[in-house]
Parts: C-alpha cells; structure tokens; sequence
C-alpha cells in the first residue's frame, strides 16, 4: 500500500494497479501456454515496479524492470522460444474488440507518459536531458551491464539456434538398415 504521507494520487494508482497484478499472477498461474505464462510474468513484474515507485523506492523500480522485466524475461522466452512450443497457434483473432481495446489503451499510455513528462520530470530542463542526466549519472554502470547481458544473451541465442543438425552426428538408424547390416 502507498506510504502513509501518499495523497490521494498514489491511493487510485493503487487501486489501479493493484487488481492488475493479482490478475495478471493468477492468469500466469493458470496460463496453459507457456509464451502466455512468460508474458503475463512480465505483467506482474511491471506491476511490482510500480508498487516500489509508490512507496518512494525509484532504484528498485528501475533494477526491477531493467533486470527481471527486461534482461531475465527476455532470456526466459529466448529459451521457450528455442525449446519450440508444440502447439499450433491460429493467425486469426479469437476475441473481438481486442485491437480497438488495444489501441485505446496505446492511447492512454502514451497520454500518461506525456503528462508525466509535462508535470514531473521537465520542470528545469528538457524531458530528454533529464532522462540523459539520470542514466548516464546515477544509473550508468548498471545501465552498461545490463547492455553487455543482452547483448551476449541475443549472441548466445542466435548461435544456439543456427547449428545445423545434418552437420551433427545422429545414432538414428532406419529399420530397413539394421536389416542390411545384420545379414
């Protein structure tokens, strides 16, 4: 819950957020694909972010999406990717109203983040020099480490899905070649 001096801002952010992320856990809980389950995981993750934003923890909101929403999300569906998933997935949409509902929530996000901008962080400087000020200041080593973890997280990947099996030795021998070889 906000801290105790919180005003009524961080009280609706609460209760806004809060359903989200028990939501979002549950769904995870129960997903039976395991992209989905990966994916809902990143809700959640966000969501506690913003759970430490609120309670006046600006490091942990940003260690929380930079390294367990970002780099440790990232390698978890690079190896559920890798390892396949053997279901079919259908290219047509099941549920409908879902890209209207998509577009209006683009709507509101990119709404919040440009008041956010106006409000908070611009107030004596541009919105970009603020954000330069405050990764290449406070945040820069980690900022750096987590660049060099994805970047050999995408090498790694991409080396690990472009062997090539026919190269590999295999020990599957065909029925009708066992028959050869044993008269």
């Amino acid at each position: 819950m906000p801290t105790a001096g919180g005003g009524l801002g961080d009280w609706i952010l609460f209760w806004v957020v809060a359903p989200i992320s028990l939501l979002s856990a549950g769904a995870m809980i129960l997903a039976r694909n395991a992209v989905h389950a990966a994916l809902l995981l990143i809700v959640n993750l966000f969501t506690i972010a913003v759970f430490f934003l609120m309670l006046g923890s600006p490091f942990l909101f940003v260690v929380q999406i930079i390294v367990y929403a970002g780099a440790i999300m990232v390698l978890f569906l690079f190896v559920i990717m890798l390892l396949g998933v053997d279901q079919q997935v259908p290219l047509t949409e099941r549920l409908r109203g879902q890209r209207p509902l998509a577009l209006l929530l683009a709507v509101g996000l990119v709404a919040e983040v440009f008041f956010a901008i106006r409000l908070g962080v611009g107030l004596h400087r541009t919105p970009l020099q603020a954000l330069a000020h405050v990764l290449f200041n406070q945040y820069f080593f980690p900022f750096e480490v987590t660049s060099v973890l994805l970047i050999v997280a995408a090498i790694g990947a991409m080396l690990h899905g472009s062997r090539r099996v026919s190269e590999e030795e295999t020990t599957d021998v065909a029925p009708a070649e066992q028959e050869d070889q044993s008269s």
